[in-house]
């Protein structure tokens, strides 16, 4: 018995250590993809839409055959999130029902978009792009987000006490010529810098509205004044510089 006992013991010091081929740790997400009930978010809460997004539904799902209306699921998700604030799994439960697919669907559904919110958000949800366009337009995204730390007193997946600030980190916003770029709810406010982003948040804190685009006086992406390495000019026509017997 001793023998082979020695025998175990030399054979696990002869294991080879384990290897990675990669040396950077994973990143891992910061949300949580499996439900936890809370008092604010949880199954007993019952949701049902309104009279008025009923209606909507039902347009909805005109736009797709009987047997494929479980396509509807992104905009049913949608809709319910802009009635109840966030996408609860009330809202989640209530789609799969009026879809009359597993509820299971529609979890994977909510879980894989990030523009679906299942936790509670504020009334102004800030989603800042820090990717590298943003980070080199401009001031810089870096710039824009420690101004909005230090002016809301919260750090990115955080949201004020009062409620009415959320912010967020989110990748490319689809706007990098007019870089900085922070999405407010539903619209984008570009060209950014520290005191244009503090102005935004003084006039949300006072109630006051705020003008979408860029906030540096140009119109949309046009070129900035003094910048002429954009076309500013009329396109060339069909067959510039090309051979003319093509």
């Amino acid at each position: 018995m001793n023998s082979v006992r020695n025998l175990i013991q030399q054979s696990v010091k002869l294991t080879p250590t384990r290897r990675f081929l990669h040396s950077t740790p994973a990143v891992k997400s910061d949300a949580l993809f499996i439900h936890r009930d809370t008092p604010e978010n949880n199954p007993n809460l019952k949701f049902e839409f309104n009279k008025e997004n009923q209606q909507r539904v039902q347009e909805v799902l005109k736009k797709y055959p009987p047997q494929y209306k479980k396509a509807a699921i992104m905009p049913l998700l949608d809709l319910g999130q802009r009635q109840f604030g966030f996408t609860s799994i009330s809202v989640m439960n209530e789609v799969a029902r009026l879809l009359e697919v597993p509820p299971m669907r529609v979890y994977e559904v909510a879980t894989f978009y990030t523009m679906f919110n299942r936790n509670p958000i504020g009334k102004h949800f800030l989603q800042l792009c820090t990717t590298t366009p943003c980070q080199l337009g401009g001031c810089g995204s870096t710039k824009i987000l420690d101004t909005l730390t230090k002016e809301l007193d919260i750090k990115p997946g955080e949201t004020t006490s009062d409620g009415k600030f959320t912010l967020v980190e989110v990748e490319c916003a689809g706007a990098c010529v007019n870089a900085p770029v922070m999405a407010i709810n539903d619209d984008y406010y570009e060209d950014l810098t520290p005191e244009t982003t503090k102005a935004l948040l003084d006039n949300l804190k006072a109630g006051k509205p705020i003008t979408p685009g860029p906030q540096s006086g140009r119109n949309t992406c046009e070129y900035s004044p003094g910048v002429y390495t954009t076309l500013n000019s009329e396109p060339y026509g069909p067959g510039f510089r090309m051979r003319e017997d093509l």
